[in-house]
Order: C-alpha cells, then structure tokens, then sequence
C-alpha cells in the first residue's frame, strides 16, 4: 500500500478537503487498492474538531462526503510509514521538514502545489495554499480550485511511484 497523508494548520479546512479529493481521484484511477490517503494538523489546536463547515460545503457541493473526519496532529512516527507527505502551505512544508528524522523522511515532504502542471519553474514560496479559515465562502472555492489543479499531477506520480515499485 502506498500511503500519502495531507498536513495543514489545523487538519479542519486545506488538509482534510485535500484528502479527501485525492481519495476521490485516486478510487477514479482505479487505485483504491494500492493507495491510502489520510490527514493531519502540524499544530493540536484542533484535534477533535470536525471538519470546518465552509470547507464540509464545498466538499459536499461537489458530491464528497466529510462527516466523519476528526481533527489529528501529524505524529513524527509516520514518518517511517507515509510515502508522501504533502504539505498544503510554505509554513507546513518547513515545519515537517526540519522536524524530519532523517533526509529519507525529509525528501516524502513536498508541497501539493508542486505537482501543479502550471508549477514548473514557479520558485516554492509561490506555491502554499493559504488558510480559508480566515475567510468567506470564497476562499474556500479558491483552497478548493487549488487543490483541484495540483491533483492530477499527484496522481501520475503516485501511479509512477507504483510502477517502479
């Protein structure tokens, strides 16, 4: 199983909306089987909580299911058993890297954007996808749109990852 986990702030809005997209594309490449997606937080601030409302909305606007996801905090053990790491913004892609254990670990942390088509030669303090939960329903559609442009990019990679397994 190849395992991918999503990181944000909070695991309430970017990192769950994420998750559960790339589930989404990946059970629609027919890799539901070969691929885990799961999501956390860097920070506890809201472990627990269910999904942000505005972030719920959106998901289920595009016929996506989030009542079950519960707030976690990334825990330095998965490390050793996540594939890739995506971190949704700059401040969660450096915080997961310098608290890496190592440079294999370190090397799994890329942010999502990256795998954007659009991305190439764009320099990575570009590419974070900034917190909606400070905003409106619009910004959600924007964290929602992003997401969306980098997803398939993941999914060629992932698939790519599985075949030179």
């Amino acid at each position: 199983m190849y395992r991918v986990i999503t990181v944000c702030t909070g695991n309430i809005c970017r990192s769950p909306m994420a998750e559960i997209m790339l589930a989404r594309a990946f059970r629609e490449a027919g890799l539901q089987d070969a691929v885990s997606v799961d999501s956390a937080g860097t920070t506890e601030w809201e472990v627990g909580k269910p999904i942000d409302p505005r972030a719920a909305a959106k998901l289920a606007s595009q016929e996506l299911e989030s009542r079950n996801h519960v707030a976690r905090h990334f825990d330095s053990s998965w490390y050793a058993d996540r594939d890739l790491i995506l971190a949704l913004d700059l401040d969660h892609h450096e915080h997961l890297r310098n608290n890496a254990p190592d440079e294999e670990s370190r090397e799994k942390v890329r942010l999502l954007r990256e795998f954007e088509p659009s991305s190439a030669g764009v320099p990575l303090r570009e590419l974070g996808i900034y917190d909606p939960w400070f905003g409106d329903t619009e910004d959600f559609e924007t964290t929602w749109a992003l997401i969306n442009g980098a997803i398939p990019g993941v999914v060629d990679y992932v698939k790519n990852e599985l075949r030179d397994r």
